[in-house]
This record gives structure tokens, sequence and C-alpha cells, in this order.
């Protein structure tokens, strides 16, 4: 057992705020009185340990008070996406047996069935001393969806203890103070987002929620914020916008998708200072970091993880591995008989040791004979200024196997004919000219990610679909 992070460090640094919400702060004295009182009206409403807690939400103060008040008493916390459907809602409380669900949209609970709802309500009492509550860091203490490229998600099983070492390895690199504050600009059901949820109170800094009345860039500016967790188009579209917001922040952590030179030259140019990391959702978020470089690796394993290559494909391992997935049979644990987990991703060590992505195994095809990485035509075709997304897949064929396709994302469609053709002779320029795409496809707008990342199989379906 130990005391929970929040209300140790409550105890610790009474006064030191813990959140920024708008206009409002809120200490982490006060945070911990919350989260204490709603644990115990939670209680009342018939919560039992054990007990899967839906959070269908934005990030706001009501959904952080109900993580740490799971913590607290011993609840499985699942946050959900806004974007799910009601449909997908309840396929995903049949599912997982999720018992409660608590939704900062009430009117959703008319078309969402088996779980009982929620009742929140913040209680702030002034001159109360927060709790030594004693949790056990070992046992089942969240789910985090991880649909990745894939259009059916699984169900991540973490406990406290995954998430604490996680949050002390990462500090080891980009290290947080007391004084300093992190903007919440990923969502707390993806892994990055939560992550950044025990980085600022083990180390008591502020938490920055975003604030909707702004844009990225504006918020930045107004706000005094020295750590943000961005994807890179979100970073694209700061520098575009607005490329002085960055320039105060003391660590801008990239992820979430491709890093194109041109952004890290950019970056480079105004000494913002920023890394780059491999992380996934099963190793309770970053493995890897490194400041971002032209070189185009990752780093090396932060403490508490460890990485190693098998015929090119990425096994890792550590303190920070999570406890498996919940599927209706149980918890599955998909490792080796040493404890090894396959990612499924390949990868390089460079000669000091550093991490190159290669691109997914799944993801892998061959045309005539030779091997094709998407993710590697994918990183070219972005370096064109009229593509914001591109997702490269196989088409069959009956000479070759299969031949590149490519799904685009234009910036600007006017003349996508004449963009196509400077993308096939960009390719052959940069990559072996049997690698260009055959057919080109536009993004289909009706399928809408519920993460950070592209739901790469549902995107690639969309297109394939006949036409009525």
């Amino acid at each position: 057992m130990m005391i929970s992070p929040l209300h140790q460090t409550a105890l610790t640094t009474p006064n030191a705020i813990a959140i920024e919400d708008g206009q409002d702060t809120y200490s982490y004295s006060t945070l911990s009185t919350m989260v204490s009182n709603l644990a115990m009206s939670l209680q009342t409403q018939g919560l039992q340990r054990g007990d899967i807690v839906g959070c269908l939400s934005h990030n706001n103060l009501e959904m952080i008070c109900l993580y740490w008040a799971c913590i607290d008493s011993g609840w499985v916390f699942l946050p959900l996406s806004p974007r799910l459907s009601n449909q997908q809602i309840n396929q995903l409380i049949g599912t997982y047996q999720v018992t409660w669900l608590w939704t900062d949209n009430p009117s959703r609970y008319i078309d969402i069935s088996g779980a009982q709802g929620l009742n929140l309500s913040l209680c702030i009492q002034a001159n109360t001393s927060p709790t030594a509550v004693k949790v056990s860091p070992h046992i089942a203490s969240n789910i985090i969806l991880t649909s990745g490229s894939s259009g059916t998600p699984k169900a991540a099983l973490h406990c406290l203890l995954n998430h604490l070492a996680s949050a002390q390895g990462a500090a080891s690199y980009i290290p947080v103070r007391a004084s300093d504050a992190w903007l919440l600009s990923l969502p707390l059901f993806h892994i990055g987002g939560l992550a950044i949820l025990h980085r600022c109170t083990l180390a008591g800094a502020r938490i920055v929620l975003r604030n909707v009345a702004l844009s990225l860039a504006e918020q930045l500016q107004h706000s005094t914020i020295s750590h943000v967790s961005l994807v890179p188009t979100q970073a694209l579209q700061i520098l575009t916008q607005q490329p002085n917001a960055l320039t105060q922040v003391k660590a801008l952590l990239l992820g979430g998708g491709m890093i194109e030179p041109q952004l890290i030259d950019s970056l480079n140019a105004l000494n913002i200072n920023a890394y780059t990391s491999y992380g996934m959702t099963e190793m309770s978020s970053q493995i890897t970091t490194a400041k971002a470089n032209l070189a185009g690796h990752h780093g090396r394993p932060l403490p508490a993880r460890q990485l190693k290559l098998i015929d090119g494909v990425i096994w890792v391992k550590g303190e920070c591995l999570f406890l498996g997935y919940l599927t209706p049979q149980g918890i599955s644990l998909p490792v080796d008989d040493q404890g090894w987990f396959c990612t499924q991703d390949k990868g390089q060590l460079n000669d000091k040791g550093q991490l190159i992505i290669s691109g997914r195994v799944d993801n892998m095809f061959i045309c005539g004979g030779e091997n094709v990485h998407p993710e590697q035509l994918e990183a070219v075709l972005m370096t064109h200024p009229n593509v914001a997304q591109a997702i490269v897949f196989a088409m069959p064929d009956p000479i070759f196997g299969h031949l590149p396709a490519a799904i685009i994302d234009y910036v600007d469609e006017h003349n996508t004919e004449q963009v196509n053709a400077q993308l096939s002779e960009l390719i052959a320029q940069k990559l072996a000219r049997f690698m260009r795409p055959r057919h080109y496809f536009s993004w289909p707008k009706q399928v809408v990610s519920s993460g950070i990342k592209a739901p790469r199989k549902l995107i690639i379906a969309a297109v394939q679909q006949p036409r009525a």
C-alpha cells in the first residue's frame, strides 16, 4: 500500500496550484479534499470496489476528480471519447461490463443503456486538511481503449504503478518542477493525456486545462505554460498562425504521427526545446525519448523500460508494461515466457543505440517481390505543402501482387490531379520509382476519428467501398 500521489502532494505542498481552469485555480489541498468528498459521495450511490466507471467527457475538472476518486476507492476508470456514437458506447458498455457512467452531456443518457448514470457534484470545503488515503498501486486502476490504426479498439488495463513508473522515467529526460505548468492539450482518454496528470501530480506542478474559447496558439501566448504535448499537425498549425507562441515553452513533446524535417527545422530556427518519443498505450506512454532531430531517431529507452529487436521487430517490457487486454473472457497479457511484449512495430538501432522506427509489421506489403513500408511513403508524401495527412495501402494487382495506393487529405482540394502528379514524381525522386502510388483517393470526410491518430483501417475501408 502507498499514499495516493495526489494526497501525498497535497500533504507535502498543499498550497501549490494543481489545476488552472480558465480564471479559476485549485490548490493540491483543495483538489485532495474535493476528490475525497467525491469518493464518499459516489460510494453512497452504490459503487463497489472493482466496478468499471465509464467517463464520457471532454477534459475538465470533474473528469480529473473522478479519476483520482477511482484511484482512492479501487474503481476502474474508463475514459471515453465524446466523439463515439451512442451505439458505440452501448457496445463498449456491454463488451466490458461497464457498471457506471458519467458524462458532461446529460442528454446522452437518454440513448445509452446498460450502465447506471452517476451524479457528480464537486464540494469545495475551506480550511480542510488533506487525508493520507492509502491505495494499492498494483490493482487495475484504468482502461485506455487503444484503437491505434485499427477500427476495433482493445481495452488496455493499467495499474497505478504502471503510470508512476512511466512518469518518473519520463521526468528523468524531460524534468518537471513544482513551478512548471503543463497544458493538457491531449484528451484524457488517450494515454498521452493521462500521462500528463501523473507527471504533474508527482512534481506538484500545475495542470492547465484547455480554454476552448481560444486557439492553442492564443492560449499558449496568454498563459504561463512551460510544457506542452502536441501532435505534429498541431505544432505545424501553431507555427503557421503564431510562430512565437511556442518560444516561451521549456519543453515541447511531439508524438502521435510522422514528424517532418521542415517542422524540426522551424522549431530549431526559433530555439524551441522540442522532444520526440516512441511510445504506446501498452507501455503507459513514452518508451524512448530524444531531442527532436533530423537523423530521425527517438532516443534510448527511459528508466523502467527495456527494449530489444528480434528480426527487426521491437519487443518491450518493464514496470510500465500494462496488466493486459480486458476481454469478455478475462485479462489477456500477450507476452513471451520472459515477459517481453511484441509491439508489431519495425525498427532499428543506430550505432549509438538510438531507436529509428521503420513502420508497422501489419502495414507492410509486397510489390513485385519488394517489401513496401507505407509509413516510408507517407513521410515523403507529407513533405508536399498541399498534403495535411496521407495513408498508403496495398491494392491487389494480378501482375505485381500489390500496388501502392494513397489516400490524401488535401490542404486545398483544387487541382488535385496536378498535385497527384507532383506526388508521384516526389516519390520517384526520393524513393524507388516502383513505390509511387498508382491510385490516389481523397480523404473520406465521413470517417470520424475518436482519438488523436487517424483510424487507418476505417479510412482504407471507406475508400474501398463501392460507390452508389
